[in-house]
């Protein structure tokens, strides 16, 4: 607010038209950047890292690691963009709301949803984005373009886990080249001389340096790929937690405003609401649901 005084009305008007753009409807560009990074990545790792490592004889397997991941990552990842998340239409909504009770809290009984005019069921949410609602609705993802639903939750989660093992296998890579490096010029055990004529040992910090100047894309690609392996990493367990538990990102986030409970029951007015997650069923069970989501027969028979 303060800023629009300065601002010009029509840069404001671009400015959210932009940013509604990138952020509120289906884009390709993050797609567009996902694969550039893939492209700059693979292609460092194949034009330097690759042929050093391969005159220093490195096994072959070893290699050819990341590209087996790629091509399986890149098999996850159309599937993830392209597979039906789990559209709820017309024609199949009487099916899907049978499959989820509702929980009383984060899915109530006979609300409707004001775009697509369908009640909707349990856990499925209204994708802005897409303009269409989703069953067991999870997230939308920019970087495949794509809701996440009950239907390609499987591809999303291999295709996680096949991207985080990449930036993990390159960088384990790379970092044992340059290590081979360190250890047959024997630098470690040298010296240097600084600007004031003082002779030093070699430190830890003198040792990047003098990589970074050596290698400096290689050096650069490896800060990267280990920031994106620990970003992966600690979003893959995330996910493995909510698979586990039966969760999905959005009944996560709603579920924090509630406490947790092995009960679920209406506290008294001075109380809050007490959470309970009524769709886990065992550890093994949640698992299963992710690679096979389950049918309206399946849900009868239990």
């Amino acid at each position: 607010q303060v800023l629009s005084f300065v601002i010009p009305t029509q840069l404001q008007r671009v400015t959210q038209r932009v940013l509604h753009r990138l952020f509120h409807t289906r884009s390709c560009l993050f797609v567009v950047l996902h694969i550039a990074l893939q492209a700059a990545v693979y292609g460092e790792y194949t034009w330097e890292v690759f042929v050093y490592c391969w005159e220093l004889q490195f096994h072959l397997l070893l290699l050819l690691l990341p590209y087996l991941l790629l091509a399986g990552n890149m098999g996850c990842f159309v599937l993830c963009s392209r597979a039906n998340p789990g559209i709820i239409t017309k024609s199949n909504h009487a099916s899907l709301v049978k499959i989820y009770a509702y929980d009383g809290v984060l899915f109530q009984k006979g609300i409707v949803c004001p775009t697509c005019n369908m009640e909707k069921p349990a856990r499925s949410k209204h994708c802005s984005f897409c303009s269409t609602c989703v069953h067991r609705f999870d997230h939308h993802c920019v970087w495949v373009n794509n809701c996440i639903g009950a239907f390609n939750a499987k591809y999303f989660f291999l295709y996680l886990f096949t991207l985080t093992a990449m930036a993990a296998t390159i960088a384990t890579i790379t970092a044992a080249f340059l290590i081979q490096v360190v250890m047959l010029s024997n630098m470690m055990h040298g010296s240097y001389i600084d600007d004031q004529g003082q002779e030093h040992a070699v430190e830890i910090l003198f040792l990047i340096q003098h990589l970074f100047l050596t290698f400096p894309r290689i050096v650069f690609m490896l800060g990267f790929v280990i920031l994106l392996t620990l970003v992966l990493g600690a979003y893959c367990c995330f996910n493995l937690y909510l698979a586990l538990t039966n969760q999905t990102s959005n009944e996560w986030y709603k579920s924090r405003r509630y406490g947790c409970s092995h009960h679920l029951t209406l506290q008294p007015y001075d109380r809050q609401v007490v959470y309970k997650n009524i769709y886990s069923q065992g550890v093994w069970m949640n698992l299963k649901e992710i690679f096979r989501p389950p049918t309206v027969l399946e849900r009868k028979k239990k």
